[in-house]
């Protein structure tokens, strides 16, 4: 029997099968007849399928198909089919790795893999959570610290989802186009995380060094402008200097010779330059303003002891991991993986870094009392649900009204349209109650000159007398 894929004017055949006589020896005339019409399925692409009949070994790819062979490994092979195992996956490390050589231990390798992606899933939908949970409730973000946390997990959201997607599009080295838009993309929503990390840090500066009759219009506007901007504008550099700065990237080398793909910054110059140098500048002035805001509260504490005596230690452990969560100041475990202790913060890096989203939605949503009666006044039913008009419900509302929150130990003011006006501000470490502002309803930030009153005991809470200056 010969097939081909010839025309009327005949082309020569492209093969041909023989089938044993002995095939049907066996059956009865019935059971001939049944099996006397042979079927054949022709596949016109051969990504999936392929036949190596040169090979003298079973493979698990071969020919000029679109899938890579590298990381797959034969599995079991019989007369009827190959069974392949293929290992296309990276650790988190590899975004901040300064030595850039991965890890040569397969095991390791595979259980960072797989921290890496369970970790990334988790995040991704903790932080979808966080996002639909303030942007569904509009009391919740009205402050400026809530408009900046909205920011800054939309950039991990997209982070942690472009990441994902990258070892999967790695599958395909033959799509450089692609490969490209994936690193492409991955840099500057890292870049993007980086910027509004810092930016969380500079609003933490105008909130607590610099408050004497501070005032910026339109400061949502700007941190927008710089947290989405100066990202795009480092990416379109690297790509415009040479695109292929960014592409297939191979990670690790493990014993047997293997490598794992990833679509990533190739160059290492650029790596250098538009990654580290970059995080270098955003982790210096985030780990300095951590600083400031814990010597600030120490002195609080000095002056207000009485306010503060019964605040247990688990509380001041909170508020110190809600601030370092937000300034992502654990990516700074990549400045230690070297050496000996390169595999210990390695896992570090990956266990903390890919929860991040996680972490967030914690210390800055699932503990703050104003997002849970939000919660159960309108999504909770039965005995959880919460009337609006309710006596806790009404208790939160006047601690809103009372005192402005700030999620990190900002200071926010909530001030009125006179020139000159008293009002109350509240610094915080860790998620307060109320959701008052520091911002005006064109999104500009008011910061005044404030005295200490008192310091609370629930949370950091210092209640201040101020004098805003607001410009019409």
């Amino acid at each position: 029997m010969e097939f081909s894929q010839a025309t009327a004017r005949d082309l020569p055949p492209q093969g041909s099968i023989v089938l044993p006589a002995s095939l049907t020896g066996n059956l009865n005339p019935q059971q001939q007849q049944l099996v006397s019409r042979v079927q054949f399925n022709f596949y016109q692409k051969s990504t999936l399928f392929q036949v190596c009949s040169t090979a003298p070994l079973p493979r698990c790819f071969c020919g000029s198909g679109g899938w890579s062979s590298r990381g797959c490994t034969v599995l079991n092979s019989t007369v009827n089919e190959t069974l392949c195992g293929c290992n296309h996956l990276t650790s988190f490390g590899v975004l901040l790795d300064l030595s850039r050589q991965g890890i040569t231990n397969r095991l390791q390798a595979t259980i960072l893999t797989y921290i890496t992606y369970i970790g990334c899933g988790i995040s991704a939908i903790f932080l979808s959570i966080t996002l639909l949970t303030y942007l569904a409730f509009e009391k919740l973000r009205k402050d400026m610290p809530s408009k900046i946390l909205i920011q800054l997990c939309l950039a991990l959201l997209l982070l942690n989802l472009v990441y994902l997607l990258d070892s999967w599009l790695a599958l395909y080295p033959n799509a450089v186009g692609l490969c490209i838009s994936t690193a492409f993309f991955l840099h500057y929503f890292l870049l993007a995380s980086f910027t509004w990390m810092a930016l969380e840090a500079v609003h933490m500066y105008f909130a607590l060094v610099k408050v004497f009759n501070t005032y910026i219009s339109r400061f949502m506007l700007k941190l927008a402008l710089a947290g989405w901007g100066i990202p795009l504008v480092v990416v379109i550099i690297v790509i415009a200097i040479d695109k292929d700065n960014y592409g297939l990237v191979s990670y690790g080398k493990f014993e047997d010779g293997s490598t794992d793909d990833f679509c990533w910054l190739k160059n290492n110059i650029a790596f250098y330059v538009a990654v580290v140098a970059y995080f270098c500048v955003v982790f210096l002035l985030n780990l300095s303003m951590f600083i400031v805001v814990m010597v600030q509260l120490c002195r609080i504490k000095r002056q207000n002891p009485h306010n503060v005596q019964h605040r247990s230690g688990l509380q001041d452990l909170r508020s110190v991991a809600g601030l370092t969560v937000l300034l992502g100041l654990t990516w700074g475990f990549a400045f230690f993986a070297w050496g000996p202790v390169n595999l210990a913060f390695m896992y570090l890096f990956a266990i903390f870094n890919t929860l991040q989203g996680f972490f967030i939605f914690v210390f800055h949503c699932a503990v703050k009392e104003n997002v849970r009666r939000q919660w159960r006044i309108y999504l909770c039913c039965g005995k959880f649900r919460l009337a609006e008009n309710s006596d806790w419900s009404h208790t939160a509302t006047q601690k809103t009204k009372k005192s402005s929150v700030n999620r990190v130990g900002l200071a926010s003011v909530k001030s009125s349209n006179s020139n000159n006006s008293s009002s109350s501000a509240t610094f915080l470490v860790s998620n307060g109650s109320g959701s008052g502002s520091g911002s005006g309803s064109d999104g500009s930030l008011g910061i005044s000159e404030c005295r200490p009153l008192r310091a609370t005991s629930s949370v950091y809470s210092l209640d201040c007398h101020c004098s805003t200056a607001h410009s019409a």
